[in-house]
């Protein structure tokens, strides 16, 4: 079984957005969200809280969606 890296942390709209990309070259993700976790369990945390993860083995072709992504929002 192939391991998972976390490749991005940001607010919820840039991880779906990000996540979506991936699905489109086949990349499967994991969104893990800190921010809800925390709401629904009673505190709270920062809002650039949520995680993308992928498998170890996908990380070559998911840093280069990553890494266009960030080419295209950045100010």
């Amino acid at each position: 079984m192939a391991d998972q890296i976390r490749i991005y942390t940001a607010s919820a709209i840039t991880i779906n957005r990000l996540a979506q990309l991936l699905e489109e070259q086949n990349i499967p993700s994991i969104i893990k969200n800190n921010q809800e976790s925390g709401r629904l369990a009673g505190f709270g945390t920062t809002a650039e809280s949520v995680e993308l993860y992928i498998l170890n083995t996908d990380l070559e072709k998911a840093q280069k969606v990553v890494d266009v992504f960030n080419l295209k929002n950045t100010p």
